[in-house]
């Protein structure tokens, strides 16, 4: 073999040394951080024992750490989460549509992509500022609260302007967090439709709304659907800007005061008042739990992690059943 046959087999054998090294790297931080998740979930698991029962998810929250409870920031966080989605996901849809289905490629609609993908690497806490000047105080237009009163002939409610460190303050300031998210997970959703799909539907003599209505859409709905859930996941779990709005870390009762599903079919005025209402969540009952003075808050906060994680978890294993559901049934 000659001097060159050499050098080369030793720099192959080198190459395929570097190659192992780099996979048992990979190997090891994939292990490690593992490692240390299943630790902290065995310790939080451990100091939650005896603790998370159904009392726990049907009581309001206690300075006595036996009866404290989550109801209040299992349903705020409900109430949140569900009117982010009814602003953010219409929005989010309808904008990722029109930017990719009928915005032409100007220097508009360039800087409008730009921006939006600076908004979704924003820091959460300069929206709870945004949140607060804007939505709480109204921009300080106003000296003090004028309360109005709304009536729909079965129920009334009131809110006041400004509205104040309420439900539907805290859902606008998430709304606008989750938004940007929303339009890049629907783009890159209707991206990967073939265009193939849509030249087939035009060429029969469908218009572009028919095409986008009934083929494209449909086709792109798992990765819409995946990444609305997925923003909605980060939206349950925020604490920062609902703290810079001010919503109360504890908190004795649910949004419109409402005890469970009959109080609400009994008294439909709770479910309209309910979002111009005072609101915890669960991030901030936990938030409150871990600074008490008493040390044995911290298996009420372990339990309220506890209960995070599984509303986490269901959200997340909602996001995959859908996606792969709905995959099943597109055949290109």
């Amino acid at each position: 073999m000659s001097l060159h046959g050499h050098v080369y087999e030793r720099r192959l054998v080198w190459r395929h040394r570097l190659g192992q090294l780099f996979e048992w790297a990979c190997r090891l931080a994939t292990f490690t951080a593992l490692g240390i998740l299943v630790l902290l979930l065995l310790s939080i698991g451990r100091q939650a024992i005896g603790w998370l029962d159904w009392g726990f998810l049907t009581r309001s929250n206690s300075y006595e750490p036996r009866e404290a409870g989550i109801m209040a920031g299992l349903m705020g966080s409900l109430w949140l989460v569900g009117l982010t989605a009814i602003m953010s996901v219409p929005l989010g849809v309808g904008a990722a549509v029109y930017l990719e289905e009928y915005a032409k490629p100007t220097r508009l609609t360039k800087f409008i992509q730009l921006n939006i993908s600076n908004l979704a690497g924003v820091p959460s806490i300069v929206y709870g500022i945004l949140g607060f000047t804007v939505f709480v105080r109204m921009f300080g237009m106003m000296d003090r609260p004028e309360e109005f009163q709304c009536s729909l002939g079965f129920a009334s409610f009131s809110f006041q302007l400004p509205l104040g460190r309420v439900v539907i303050s805290g859902a606008c300031t998430l709304a606008l967090l989750s938004l940007p998210v929303v339009i890049i997970a629907s783009q890159e959703a209707l991206r990967s439709v073939p265009a193939s799909l849509r030249h087939a539907s035009l060429a029969l003599g469908a218009t572009k709304w028919q095409t986008i209505r009934h083929q494209v859409l449909p086709a792109a709905l798992p990765g819409i659907l995946t990444g609305v859930i997925l923003s909605l996941s980060r939206v349950i779990g925020e604490t920062a800007p609902l703290a810079v709005l001010g919503a109360p870390a504890q908190l004795s009762y649910a949004p419109g005061s409402i005890e469970g599903i009959g109080d609400a079919v009994q008294h439909p005025d709770k479910i309209l008042q309910a979002p111009f209402d005072q609101f915890t969540t669960i991030p901030l009952q936990i938030y409150g739990w871990i600074n008490e003075t008493k040390p044995v808050f911290e298996h009420v906060a372990s339990a309220g992690i506890v209960v995070l994680l599984a509303v986490l978890l269901l959200m997340n294993g909602a996001a995959i059943f859908i996606r792969q559901r709905f995959q099943k049934s597109i055949r290109w």
